[in-house]
Order: C-alpha cells, then sequence, then structure tokens
C-alpha cells in the first residue's frame, strides 16, 4: 500500500464531516511537522485570479447580462406589483419615504425599505414617469423609458448573483467547470430571468441571502487558513487554554462573518422573511468552527469553539441589526413616515426624545406590518401551496396581452413566472441524491446546501397550516442552491468520490471513462436546460406569440393559464 492510500485509508476511518479536501491546484505548505492528513484537512481552496477561471465566469456572467438586459423595457407599463414598488422606490428617492401622491401623505407599506430604495436608485440614475400621479422626471445619467429606470437595478443584481454563485460553486466543488455550470444554470432559468427583469423585492433577497452564504463560505476558508498557518509555526493544540489556539490580534479576526451580518442585514432589510435563513446560518459557522478544530486536534472542540465564537456571533448580530435600522433611515431622520410621529407610548421612559421616540414608533409599525403578514389570507388567483412550488403547479402570471399583429388571426403576449421546467423538475430528485451522497460521503458541502434550502421551504409548509395567501415567487432566496444541488449531482455522475469531506471532485487518477461517461450525461442535460429555456423564452420576457405557439408553452395548461 502506498503512502497516499495508508493517508486515504486514515482518513476515511475517521472522518470529519466539515473538513476540506486538497485545494485545486495548491501544494502542501512546509513544515515535516504537522501530520499530511490534518494539512489536507485544513487545506481551503485557493481562490486565485487566474485567467482562465475569470475568463470562464466572464462568458458566464455576460450571457447572464445580455439576456437581462436586452429589451428590459418591455412589457411597456407597470407588470404586477411594480405599481407598488416602482411607487415606492421614487418615492424613497424623493421624499425619504414611500408617499402617496394623490392623497400627498405617507404611504403605509408592510415592507423595509432597502429593496426600494434599491429600485429607486435605477430611476434616479435614467428617470421616472408615472402619468397616473402626475410624475415624470428625467434621469440623472441619462434618460431612458422608464421601465428600464425601475427595471434597472433588479437587471444588475440578478447578474451580480449569477457571477456570485460561478465563485461560490467554484470555491466549494474546487472546480471551474462545475462552478460555470452552477452560474449557468442559474442564468438560463425562467424564474431567475423573470425576476431580474422586474421591479419586484424578491432578486434583493435572494442576492443578499446568497452574498451572506457566500461570506460565511470565505469565513470558513480563512479561519482554516489561520489554523493551518498556525499548526505549520508549531502550535500544539492539544494544549490547555489559549496556548493551544492560534494567535488572536485583529489581523485574525473573523472579517468574513461579520461582513455575513451586515448582508444578511440587508436581506431583512428587503423581506423579513430573510430571518428563516438566521438559525441555519449560525449553525454553520458553530459546525464549520467545530470542525475545523476537530481536524486540527484540539482537546474540546465544542467547548471551545463555543467560548471562542459566539461573541463573534452576537457582533454579527449586532452589525445585522444596526444595517437594518440604518436602512429606515429616511423614515427615522424625517417627519414625514407613516407613524412616525404617532403618539403611542405617552407613558414610555424617554418617548418624547428624538431618538428613542422615533424607535418607539418604529417599533409599533413594525407590530402593525406583523399583524398584516400574518393575518394575510385573502383569495388570489395566482396564489399556490409551498408543495407545488418545485413542481411548478402554479406561476404566476405578471403580464398578459392579447394587442398586436403576429402574423396569426390571435395573438399572445406574456411574461409569466415560470422556472425553467427540465430545471425544476430536476430539483425534488436532485435533493435526494445530495442526502444520500452526502450522508455516504459525509460531505459538508452537501449538509450546508440540505440545510439552507430547507431553512428557506419548510417555514411556509406551517405556514400553510394556517391558510395563509402565498406565491411561487417566496422560493426565490433558495433559487441558487437548488442550483448547487442539481450541480452537485453532476459533478457526482462526472467523477467518482474523494476522500470523505472532499465531495464531487475525484482524485487525478480516477478513472478516465468514469470522466468520459459522466461529462456526455452532465453536458448534455446542460444542453436540455438551454433548449428548453429557449423554447420558454418568449413568455419569459413578454414577446408577442401567435395564440396557438403560446397554447403550446401551457404544459399544465390548468395550472400555467
Amino acid at each position: 500500500m502506498t503512502s497516499a492510500s495508508t493517508a486515504q485509508s486514515a482518513d476515511q476511518a475517521g472522518p470529519d464531516p466539515t473538513a476540506g479536501a486538497p485545494a485545486e491546484g495548491s501544494s502542501p505548505a512546509p513544515g515535516g511537522g504537522v501530520p499530511g492528513i490534518v494539512r489536507r484537512r485544513l487545506a481551503t481552496v485557493e481562490a486565485r485570479l487566474d485567467g482562465r477561471s475569470w475568463l470562464a465566469t466572464g462568458v458566464i456572467v455576460a450571457i447572464a447580462a445580455i439576456l437581462r438586459f436586452v429589451g428590459l423595457s418591455h412589457p411597456p407599463g407597470k407588470i404586477f406589483d411594480e405599481i407598488y414598488y416602482a411607487r415606492e422606490g421614487w418615492a424613497l428617492v424623493d421624499k425619504g419615504v414611500e408617499w402617496n401622491y394623490q392623497d400627498n401623505g405617507p404611504s403605509y407599506v408592510v415592507h423595509p425599505p432597502l429593496g426600494k430604495w434599491l429600485i429607486g436608485l435605477g430611476e434616479w440614475a435614467f428617470g421616472y414617469s408615472d402619468a397616473e400621479q402626475g410624475i415624470s422626471v428625467p434621469g440623472h445619467l441619462m434618460t431612458t423609458a422608464p421601465e428600464f429606470g425601475w427595471r434597472f437595478s433588479a437587471a444588475v443584481v440578478g447578474t451580480l448573483s449569477v457571477l456570485m454563485l460561478v465563485r461560490i460553486g467554484r470555491r466549494m466543488f474546487r472546480s471551474t467547470a462545475l462552478g460555470c455550470a452552477a452560474g449557468l444554470l442559474l442564468a438560463l432559468d425562467g424564474f431567475h430571468l423573470v425576476l431580474s427583469r422586474t421591479a419586484l423585492l424578491d432578486i434583493f433577497l435572494l442576492f443578499f441571502v446568497l452574498a451572506t452564504f457566500g461570506a460565511l463560505v470565505l469565513d470558513r476558508d480563512a479561519r482554516r487558513r489561520r489554523w493551518a498557518r498556525a499548526l505549520e509555526a508549531g502550535l500544539d493544540p492539544g494544549r490547555p487554554g489559549r496556548a493551544g489556539r492560534p494567535a488572536g490580534g485583529w489581523r485574525n479576526w473573523p472579517w468574513w462573518r461579520l461582513a455575513a451580518g451586515v448582508l444578511f442585514g440587508g436581506a431583512c432589510a428587503v423581506k423579513w422573511s430573510a430571518l428563516y435563513f438566521l438559525p441555519v446560518f449560525a449553525l454553520l459557522v458553530i459546525l464549520w468552527e467545530v470542525g475545523v478544530r476537530r481536524s486540527a486536534g484540539a482537546r474540546r472542540p465544542w467547548r471551545d469553539t463555543l467560548l471562542d465564537e459566539l461573541p463573534w456571533l452576537v457582533l454579527a448580530g449586532v452589525l445585522m441589526v444596526v444595517t437594518y435600522v440604518a436602512t429606515w433611515s429616511g423614515w427615522l431622520l424625517g417627519d414625514d413616515g407613516y407613524y412616525r410621529l404617532a403618539e403611542r407610548y405617552p407613558n414610555a421612559p424617554l418617548s418624547d426624545t428624538p431618538v428613542i421616540g422615533a424607535l418607539h414608533n418604529l417599533v409599533e409599525y413594525h407590530k402593525a406590518a406583523y399583524g398584516f403578514h400574518t393575518g394575510l389570507d385573502d383569495p388570489h388567483k395566482y396564489q399556490s401551496w409551498p408543495w407545488q412550488w418545485l413542481l411548478l403547479g402554479r406561476p404566476v402570471a405578471f403580464y398578459w396581452s392579447g394587442n398586436g399583429a403576429c402574423g396569426a388571426p390571435s395573438c399572445a403576449s406574456e411574461v409569466l413566472l415560470l422556472g425553467t421546467p427540465l430545471l425544476w423538475w430536476s430539483f425534488l430528485p436532485a435533493l435526494v441524491a445530495l442526502a444520500w451522497l452526502g450522508l455516504a460521503r459525509r460531505d459538508w458541502r452537501a449538509g450546508a446546501i440540505l440545510l439552507v434550502v430547507a431553512a428557506g421551504l419548510l417555514p411556509w409548509f406551517w405556514f400553510a397550516l394556517d391558510g395563509r395567501t402565498m406565491f411561487s415567487f417566496y422560493t426565490a432566496p433558495v433559487l441558487p442552491f437548488l442550483v448547487l444541488a442539481v450541480v452537485y449531482v453532476l459533478g457526482a455522475i462526472v467523477t467518482p468520490a474523494g476522500p470523505p469531506g472532499g465531495g464531487a471532485v475525484a482524485p487525478l487518477d480516477a478513472g478516465q471513462d468514469r470522466r468520459l461517461v459522466g461529462g456526455v450525461i452532465a453536458g448534455a442535460y446542460v444542453l436540455l436546460v438551454a433548449l428548453c429555456f429557449a423554447y420558454f423564452h418568449p413568455i419569459f420576457v413578454g414577446k408577442l406569440l401567435p395564440y396557438a405557439e403560446w397554447s403550446a408553452r401551457m404544459w399544465l395548461d390548468g395550472r400555467w393559464i
């Protein structure tokens, strides 16, 4: 038995579920005093700015950008809930708060302001027009069709989310090909495309949740590098107290974890449903920290993790709250916001002071908005239940028109919030395979993906028991993780399993036949998804079609019409 196979057998005998595998293109650091298995377990992906990786990333992002920006002003006018968010976005830019121009007074809204601030930024840059409210304002950068202005930020954020998924996938799977596959599948998803071309809040929620996860993955890698450097420098993790842990200092602070707190505050400032992810993100930090200490040989990894990392999690939580409150600055710093000057706490201490009084009324505002959300049970034509979402049981029609010349007796133009069917119907089988492979390989990546998907979907099943009105776009923040689940399975098809914790990328001496056959299967799948996307593309962007061609795309006509 070779030394390499001996090391692998030893690792299989007692693997660490959260351990990493050898970095792509990396070499062991010098320092013979550290066992090779430990170095391998603590290795992380080197995110080098290599030309090939970034060239491939650029191609995927360019595809996403073209699909999202070309024809962005079509359909004309405000579609679906743009009637609310485009108006509220401009009001935030103009007044600092949501405003009803017809009644000349503040508007009562039930979502935090950050997503609408971002929509308003595009309107500030490219102009805003609303004939019903008598508003026509040129852009500060250039004046375009008003629809371009209120959809611009969604298109930017949608494109950036594709970029993030490519890099997150590359880092997690240690493969540029798999990272690009993840980004391409997201770019070619109709659900993501429609949200990226519409002034709704959900694409911003997706962006900030994904960015938070990406920051935590970077934090995981940074902490493992910290331990690896300390071991190479002679650290004995078996010593008690601080002597058995890496040196502190501001340079070794978990900066990416703190950044995750800020990003997650942004997610909550778009929609409160981001809070469902909070327990899972905190749990991942703890599990990953326990894993790195166990891999390094710490005597009490759980106790040390809780003592060392809980204060940082609390600080990240403080940054989250500060970020969230800061997004309400337009409401807090003026007197025009709804509930802003409501005298709800006449006997509360310091309620008449500018800061405490404003915060008191902000709390009152949140209570009223929470009551609205929990009592939302009005029937809606396009409402659906959580068990229908991944099956595309009831998509939402954002726009419909039968007007125009298309060379046929009757025509149809629609924007339908529908996921690319072949991709979405792969999600449930991929999640089952991911759970199986994750258990068999004891792979931290499978567990992380499954936990985040569960955090984003399972709470809605609970609310369904109360008959709450829901829509399929509530799945938006888990969409990138569903794509990662598919790509994980594709990676497993392409290559045999590596060492435990290593996941989808095989050693260099893996069977070439397996790689060839698996590569053909994975490539064929991505190609079929692309063809499926191309077929449905006209109903993602509102292209005018002969009615027969539109009807042919209504595969589940009882549900999709």
